[in-house]
């Protein structure tokens, strides 16, 4: 057997576009077959070690950083079984799990280079290789292996934040994974500790409530009542008298006097829901109520005064309501000194497995098929519907798993193809398109798709390749 050798070429001028910079380890006892895998690597700007025994190569895993390993299945002469790759193939994995592997093989060996394959190489080439292919190949792992790696430093990163958030304030059990809903739960606790008001905007059902939770737990009258309002619930007729109490006979059926909100939640937080159905009587109590903290219960005249954190919410465009004049301007102001706004679920996508899971009862778990489907939905509902969802299916579910079909979500199809179950539509790529900068592996890794399968789901969708 050779000696072991080591090879480095450099870089030439010639570079491709979509290659990153790289190292590759060619193991190969075949010197010649070494120099022209050398030599078409540094046309693509890869450097390129080299070593001519598994002794050899496995010795330079552990000296060097390589981004791909391409070996060979035999070395010593006259041998063909292909167990000499093979023992180096998982040799490889156990000591470097996550490198990707690429085995060179004769047409003889294709049987054991798919078993391992199904063990977890990359993908096997026949001697002698296609170079239009192995460079494809070589790109689509290096492409892949660069994304997941800047997708596991982005995981890592987002996990600290939360635990650093979940050590330093009180998230009241909020169950979130995705950066947008991280920052917004990050300037929620922010705010907290100032006294002023705060306005948190947002779809239907996408948790709005409690963002305002995380805000009085974390606020200087966390210990105070937290008392909720919904605007929208009551009849405008009857919002004032919620709001600021009233004595008795001020209205029909008004047999004794009694407390509104402001008075309950003295000393504490009032959250006013679906504050865009307040009426304009409402509004300018209300205002009266935010510049002196005084107010009037219905049908009397003695003023009473309370110390109140208000946070309100809405789904409403409150600016397009003060242009249409059904809305106090100098009131939205006051309101907003301070604005949340919480994205719909669609745009929290690593959120959605998580509080699914969340929503499940004891013993029940979602299968990975379910988990596809979960993703590929666009949602509509938000939180409320995901919630819905799993309540349902929990009910449906004839054993412990529940299936794709046990959500009873709609099934996305397009014209002039076959429906396909729970697949993303256009928008939900393009979204994750987005979010990934246009890396193809990272969306795909969030829709829960393999690189290929999101290929072709492109291509039926029309969608351009960046």
């Amino acid at each position: 057997m050779e000696s072991p050798a080591t090879t480095t070429i450099a870089h030439t001028n010639i570079r491709s576009e979509t290659l990153p910079a790289a190292t590759i380890l060619v193991i190969d006892a075949h010197t010649e077959l070494t120099i022209e895998l050398e030599v078409l690597f540094s046309l693509h700007a890869i450097r390129t070690l080299a070593a001519q025994s598994p002794q050899a190569g496995l010795a330079l895993l552990e000296r060097e950083p390589v981004d791909l390993v391409v070996q060979d299945m035999n070395f010593s002469a006259d041998t063909t079984s292909g167990e000499e790759g093979e023992a180096l193939f998982r040799a490889i994995r156990e000591r470097h799990p996550d490198l990707p592997v690429i085995l060179l093989t004769a047409w003889t060996h294709l049987t054991s280079a798919v078993e391992l394959v199904k063990a977890g190489a990359a993908d096997y080439l026949a001697k002698p290789w296609d170079d239009n292919k192995l460079i494809a190949t070589i790109e689509n792992l290096l492409e892949l292996g660069q994304a997941n790696r800047e997708l596991a430093r982005r995981v890592g990163r987002d996990r600290r934040l939360r635990r650093e958030l979940e050590q330093r304030f009180d998230l009241r059990g909020l169950v979130f994974a995705d950066p947008a809903t991280e920052r917004v739960v990050s300037l929620a606790c922010q705010v907290a500790r100032a006294a002023v008001p705060v306005l948190i905007s947002g779809a239907n059902g996408t948790g709005k409530e409690c963002i305002a939770q995380i805000v009085q737990a974390n606020s200087s009258v966390k210990d105070g009542p937290f008392v909720t309002l919904n605007c929208g619930a009551l009849p405008s007729e009857l919002i004032e008298a919620e709001l600021f109490g009233a004595d008795a006979g001020a209205y029909t059926g008004a047999s004794k006097a009694r407390e509104g909100e402001f008075e309950a939640a003295d000393g504490g937080t009032l959250f006013l829901d679906e504050i865009g159905n307040l009426p304009p009587v409402g509004q300018m109590k209300l205002l009266r109520v935010l510049e002196t903290g005084k107010f009037s219960r219905l049908g009397s005249n003695r003023e009473r005064q309370v110390s109140v954190r208000v946070i309100s919410a809405t789904n409403a465009d409150l600016p397009a309501m003060i242009r249409d004049g059904r809305f106090r301007e100098d009131l939205y102001y006051r309101l907003n000194v301070i604005q949340i706004h919480l994205p719909p679920l669609a745009e929290r996508p690593a959120d959605i497995v998580p509080l699914a899971e969340h929503f499940l009862p004891p013993g029940k778990q979602l299968s990975a098929q379910a988990h596809a489907a979960l993703r590929a939905h666009a949602w509509p509902g938000n939180v409320r519907e995901l919630k819905n969802s799993l309540q349902r299916a929990a009910l449906l579910a004839t054993g412990k798993q529940i299936e794709a079909a046990d959500l009873g979500l709609p099934v996305a199809s397009n014209a002039g193809t076959t429906p396909v179950d729970n697949e993303p539509d256009r928008a939900t790529i393009e979204a994750a398109l987005a979010r990934a900068g246009g890396v193809i592996a990272q969306a795909a890794a969030e829709l829960g798709f393999s690189r290929q399968a999101l290929y072709r789901r492109m291509e039926r969708l029309g969608i351009a390749r960046t």
